[in-house]
């Protein structure tokens, strides 16, 4: 059974984790156009939700970034601050993801 979830999320009340380098090599790439310091604005606005798999839990987030709407890929993962989203892939949303966004708003 999946379970599809629709958000509406603040930056201001989460902590993002990522690496780096990875970051730089997705802003490079002309498919993704963007790194994750950018993509962290898809949960400044109401976004849409799925849940991947189940070990390590991840979680799909369909969301606007500048005006393009992104897919991302992230865990929820907790240190001695508390909870904070690892990022860990992102790409411009395909025709079906937009569909999906679209027919959940």
């Amino acid at each position: 059974m999946r379970l599809w979830l629709w958000y509406k999320s603040y930056t201001s009340h989460m902590r993002f984790q990522f690496d780096a380098r990875k970051s730089k090599r997705l802003r490079a790439n002309p498919k993704r156009g963007i790194g994750f310091e950018d993509a962290q604005e898809i949960f400044s606005h109401p976004y849409y939700l799925d849940q991947r798999s189940d070990f390590p839990e991840q979680y799909p987030a369909i969301g606007w970034v500048g005006g393009r709407l992104y897919s991302l890929i992230f865990e929820v993962r907790h240190d001695s601050e508390g909870e904070y989203h690892h990022l860990v892939t992102l790409w411009k949303s395909t025709n079906e993801e937009r569909k999906l966004y679209e027919e959940q708003t």
